[in-house]
């Protein structure tokens, strides 16, 4: 097995452990992303697939600022009553004007990454890894900030990410982001119910 493939077999067996970490609304999750993320950093720019590779240093810094926003919020109200392990941010809706505001974002950002990919480099792929890359932005930030919305961003970039990694001969991260839209609809149906709960309110 070549170095790549084990990189693809290692990244999605944590990938795996992290969409499930997330389903229960675990902290642990940004631990487990982070290591992800810097053997990601490495796979895609061996396959090409820059706007992922790039993408990768945004959801370091985010993996950060996620870990810190839900271990603030533990701090000032340690409550296992949202799930998971107990992280006491609250599942919330997007406000409507965010909303709006982070879905131009992401069509200004899917716009300008198809561009410089297909001008700027030998991306095969520029506008589905363009449009994957843009929609991350946007998914990782929700995340952030344990918006329920989060989980529907996911969707998107898990149905059209399978199909571009099949596409570029990543076999075990492709069959991986099958398995995520399965437990992404999961999860949001399970984050919908916790945040619905008694317990919750």
């Amino acid at each position: 097995m070549n170095e790549v493939n084990v990189l693809d077999l290692t990244t999605a067996a944590l990938g795996l452990a992290y969409i499930l970490l997330e389903y229960r609304a675990s902290a642990w999750m940004w631990a487990v992303g982070a290591v992800m993320q810097l053997l990601g950093i490495v796979l895609y720019y061996q396959k090409g697939l820059y706007a992922d590779c790039g993408m990768e240093f945004y959801y370091l810094a985010m993996t950060a600022y996620g870990a810190w926003r839900w271990r603030q919020a533990l701090s000032n109200e340690a409550s296992p009553s949202d799930g998971g392990d107990g992280a006491g941010l609250p599942i919330t809706h997007i406000p409507v004007r965010l909303a709006f505001l982070w879905a131009g974002l992401a069509l200004a950002l899917w716009a300008a990454i198809w561009y410089i990919l297909a001008h700027f480099t030998d991306s095969t792929v520029p506008v589905a890894d363009a449009f994957t890359t843009a929609l991350s932005l946007v998914g990782i930030w929700a995340l952030a900030h344990k918006y329920l919305e989060q989980w529907l961003v996911w969707i998107a970039v898990d149905v059209v990410t399978c199909w571009l990694y099949f596409q570029k001969d990543i076999p075990f991260k492709a069959s991986l982001y099958a398995l995520y839209v399965i437990i992404a609809v999961a999860g949001f149906r399970r984050w919908r119910q916790q945040m619905n709960s008694p317990e919750a309110v």
